[in-house]
């Protein structure tokens, strides 16, 4: 099975190399480039992973972070920021707004893809038994 893999950017170069990167290593890459559409995203099937951008325009990508640790149905979903803001009391401020990771723009693809594995590999042994 492909891991769905929701990526929420606003920048379309950015957003596409990311989705492009995505397929490249096996998943399948959804793309949101603000908030409205990746409320969306979680309506049919929800992802198995976000990659959020935290600085959306003007609206604040860690409010979706926050939104997914509040339901009860997605808080074990991981959650990577992938941002410019990278200072440590910038992770710091994502960390605490609930994502699981954050990476720093220009993203460095062999790091963003070790942390996805992680996550993922630890959200699969959360899962509840069927």
């Amino acid at each position: 099975m492909k891991h769905r893999i929701l990526v929420v950017e606003d920048n379309q170069p950015n957003r596409e190399l990311l989705c492009d990167w995505l397929e490249a290593e096996g998943y399948e890459a959804l793309a949101a480039e603000n908030l409205e559409q990746a409320f969306a995203a979680f309506k049919d099937q929800p992802p198995h992973a976000v990659l959020l951008d935290v600085q959306l325009g003007s609206e604040d990508g860690l409010s979706l972070a926050a939104w997914i640790r509040g339901e009860p149905k997605l808080q074990n979903i991981p959650v990577i920021a992938v941002t410019a803001h990278a200072m440590v009391t910038d992770q710091e401020r994502v960390i605490q707004a609930g994502c699981n990771a954050c990476t720093s723009k220009p993203v460095d693809f062999k790091l963003l893809g070790k942390q996805l594995e992680r996550w993922l590999d630890r959200a699969a042994k959360l899962q509840p038994s069927p």
